[in-house]
């Protein structure tokens, strides 16, 4: 992260944050722990967000696109090299230290660390027809030793209608029952903790075409693990919604064989390019 970062005067872009809220909402939340504050950002710094945002075609060449069973219809930019001035502002205020202070307050985890590469947050560009499956995340990254603790999203689609759907859903480790259903209201946090039961997802999008559910999202680490941790890495683990039965027992798993043999290859693609 830039030097800047350290000279950021916070409170220029984000409204009053009650501590003693947050952390009671925090700690209160079962079977994920999570807070969700509404007006996050200063009005027209979040303005200056949502304009800042492409339209999802002209998002393609700059970032990665999603279109497998579990995620698709999605783009996800983490190079901040290619991040319009407002969102670049927004990743240095997410990073701030101290933002992960107060968070490592009110969460009671402390030395968070964020991480300036962005692996598998920054910009996320949403179409028509658009979703992300029920799942955990990863749980570390590994050739950093670094372990995923919370994660933070902030929405930037003003006038986002309730039909549209979108929703960001909790569910219980079963995966049988909806613990939780955010609307992506223009201008939202939530921050959750990563654990190997906070299941969530992101409902099918029905926006009409043109319109896209745009956020914004980063993860914070710690180098020390979390409390019981079993020592071993795990990958994002999706799960059927109820009812989805030939979604997990067909083309998840059917999915899943692709991906490990598509990782396979990068990684034999990455280990030749350094022996020539």
């Amino acid at each position: 992260m830039s030097a800047a970062a350290s000279e950021l005067d916070l409170w220029a872009y984000l409204n009053p944050i009650d501590e003693a809220e947050l952390h009671t909402q925090f700690q209160s939340a079962t079977p994920t722990r999570y807070f969700c504050i509404d007006n996050f950002l200063r009005p027209e710094f979040a303005r200056e967000l949502a304009e800042a945002y492409p339209s999802f075609e002209d998002a393609k060449p700059q970032g990665r696109e999603f279109k497998w069973t579990n995620e698709r219809v999605k783009v996800q930019i983490t190079d901040s090299g290619r991040f319009p001035e407002p969102v670049a502002r927004l990743h240095e205020i997410v990073a701030s230290s101290e933002l992960r202070s107060l968070l490592g307050r009110v969460t009671e985890i402390p030395d968070l660390l964020a991480d300036p590469e962005l692996a598998g947050g920054g910009m996320h560009v949403m179409g028509p027809s658009g979703l992300l499956d029920v799942h955990v995340d990863f749980n570390m990254l590994r050739d950093r030793g670094l372990h995923r603790r919370l994660n933070i999203l902030v929405y930037l689609t003003p006038d986002w209608q309730e039909e549209w759907d979108g929703c960001f859903e909790f569910w219980d480790p079963s995966v049988r029952v909806r613990t939780a259903n955010l609307f992506p209201v223009f201008n939202r946090c939530v921050l959750f903790a990563t654990t190997q039961e906070s299941f969530h997802g992101v409902s099918a999008i029905r926006c009409p075409e043109g319109r896209t559910r745009n956020s914004f999202a980063s993860y914070y680490y710690t180098e020390a693990p979390p409390a019981g941790w079993d020592g071993k890495f795990h990958d994002t683990i999706y799960k059927p919604r109820p009812g989805e039965w030939y979604k997990g027992y067909v083309q998840m798993p059917r999915e899943k064989v692709t991906r490990g043999i598509m990782r396979r290859v990068r990684r034999t693609i990455r280990q030749l390019r350094g022996q020539e």
